[in-house]
């Protein structure tokens, strides 16, 4: 069971990171009046949380931020990062 949420994950992060061509990139899965200011908002609280950094030598990571729980993978165009709370979900690329 185990191996196959590790397949849904990559697979997940895979298709988020082919799409789009700007070097950062924010998505949001749900819209509001504010528009694209929730993504920007859980992009800035990961780039301030310390437990966010990216451990030495790790391929993958995940932390937590107010109400989101995030997870990061290296990839070759940076960190691409997916975070997530019940309805709603922001997805990113970190340029490194």
């Amino acid at each position: 069971m185990r191996i196959v949420t590790q397949i849904a994950i990559v697979v997940a992060l895979a298709l988020l990171v082919g799409c789009g061509g700007s070097d950062d990139e924010t998505t949001g899965s749900a819209t509001t009046d504010r528009g694209e200011a929730p993504a920007k908002e859980v992009r800035a609280a990961f780039l301030e949380e310390p437990s966010c950094r990216r451990p030495p030598g790790a391929s993958r990571w995940g932390c937590s931020i107010p109400s989101y729980r995030c997870q990061a993978v290296v990839t070759d165009r940076g960190w691409s990062v997916s975070c997530s709370q019940p309805g709603r979900s922001v997805a990113f690329i970190l340029r490194r």
